[in-house]
């Protein structure tokens, strides 16, 4: 018997053809593919997201300065604008601090009942904010749960700055753990473990292990939490009672303004808003790629 009938079949020049051929095809179907689905996102960020915020562009530039000036100059809304920073700052102080400690206990322990803590941590975002705000007046309102508590001590809860951070922390809970998490469980625990072979303490080998390497999820996590302090409508609406010059932020202003038919004044005021978060996330995605670019 020949080498040739017993050796492996060699392939014929029009087989290589053929199957180059078909993998040209396979290469050219999975391009389109891609290319419709690149087509389809990109149709969809622009009607749900950029044209949204070019409207508000142009209805903010379409005030003109003078009304610009005009709209920063009100005492009001410099009232509701420090209320607004207020909220957000205590805001991302809580949620950092409570979302770190969670974040470490479901990726690194286990324990009974740890799904049941993860699903209650996504909660808020399962809840309407209104139901939010309904649940702190049947807590703190008249007649509530700890009402009468609060009340022999002369602190106010309800349609005051207190119970507007209250809903705004737990409506924002869920980003810095849920940005955190994975971060976590990529990670490990080998450079911890490591850290505390050598001698160092659970506390120092957060600060100098753990935290570094969370940093870019926490970042995230923080920003998430602060564009959605400052966005809250619902249920501050419910617990500050809109109190003008008092309880009402800034978008509960921008509401009251389009309530009173002063559009060029809450365009101007909702392009702040959306600048802010636009630069908080921008800048830290810049701030990333610089980091990783002189680490490589």
């Amino acid at each position: 018997m020949s080498a040739t009938t017993t050796g492996r079949r060699r392939s014929s020049p029009a087989d290589d053809g053929g199957l180059t051929e078909l993998r040209n095809a396979d290469a050219r179907r999975g391009r389109l593919v891609r290319g419709m689905m690149l087509t389809v996102a990109l149709i969809y960020v622009s009607v749900l997201l950029l044209a949204p915020l070019a409207g508000i562009v142009i209805g903010a530039l379409k005030a003109g300065f003078g009304t610009i000036g005009r709209t920063f100059g009100q005492a009001d809304l410099q009232h509701a604008f420090l209320l607004t920073v207020v909220i957000m700052l205590v805001t991302v102080i809580v949620t950092t601090a409570f979302g770190v400690v969670v974040a470490l206990v479901l990726a690194r322990d286990r324990f009974p009942g740890q799904r049941l803590v993860s699903a209650l941590v996504d909660l808020p975002l399962a809840i309407s904010p209104v139901v939010v705000g309904l649940m702190a007046v049947l807590l703190f309102g008249r007649g509530g749960w700890f009402a009468p508590f609060f009340a022999a001590r002369g602190v106010q809860i309800l349609f005051a700055l207190p119970a507007m951070i209250l809903v705004t922390i737990f409506i924002s809970i869920p980003f810095v753990i849920r940005e955190v998490v994975p971060v976590l469980q990529e990670l490990g625990m080998e450079e911890e473990q490591a850290a505390w072979t050598l001698g160092a303490s659970r506390v120092q080998t957060f600060f100098t292990v753990t935290l570094r390497n969370i940093r870019w999820g926490l970042l995230y996590g923080i920003a998430l939490s602060a564009a959605r302090s400052i966005g809250e409508v619902g249920a501050v609406l419910i617990v500050s009672g809109a109190i003008q010059g008092r309880t009402e932020t800034a978008t509960l202003y921008i509401l009251r303004a389009f309530d009173q038919y002063q559009d060029r004044q809450a365009y101007v005021v909702a392009l702040t808003l959306a600048a802010f978060s636009i630069v908080l996330l921008v800048g830290i995605e810049t701030f990333k790629r610089r980091r990783s670019m002189e680490a490589d």
